[in-house]
């Protein structure tokens, strides 16, 4: 019985299914091992943001910059006023924006070369660098929307 039902159908064509069929099957499977490494890649590059700002000092501002596509970086010191009321601003951004952009606090009068090199005269002043390089900046005790404005343009610009 089983016999005739397939008995008009050329025996290639029947083969040629079967390698049609293992072609599609090799495709799923490349295409599933590919979505698994930009997944994991994508893991790790989340990981590697800090839902804190990075402390960072002479010795590792530039290391630490340059990891980074879009980073905030906020110039303040103890003893200034102002620069308290940006710290819980630069913490709840940092927050909000893990995985995308990385916020780093650099205490101008325990860093004075870096400090020195990008001319901070006045605290706080908060820097946005993009691949390592300054690109924008906020100087003075900003709201959050005029900071949070500044970073939406940035990371609007940022290739993809």
């Amino acid at each position: 019985m089983n016999n005739h039902s397939y008995s008009n159908v050329p025996e290639r064509s029947v083969v040629a299914l079967s390698d049609e069929d293992a072609e599609i099957q090799s495709i799923k499977e490349r295409k599933l091992v590919e979505m698994m490494r930009r997944t994991r890649a994508q893991l790790q590059s989340a990981e590697k943001y800090d839902s804190k700002p990075i402390i960072l000092s002479d010795a590792t501002f530039s290391s630490e910059i340059s990891k980074y596509p879009l980073m905030v970086v906020d110039f303040w010191a103890a003893w200034c006023g102002p620069c308290r009321m940006v710290a819980p601003i630069v913490e709840q951004l940092a927050k909000e924006y893990s995985g995308r952009v990385a916020f780093g606090k650099m205490n101008v009068d325990e860093n004075p070369l870096t400090s020195g090199e990008f001319q901070i005269q006045s605290i706080p002043t908060l820097l946005i660098f993009r691949d390592g390089q300054p690109v924008d900046g906020v100087i003075g005790a900003a709201p959050k929307y005029q900071i949070e404005s500044k970073l939406k343009t940035h990371l609007s610009n940022q290739p993809s």
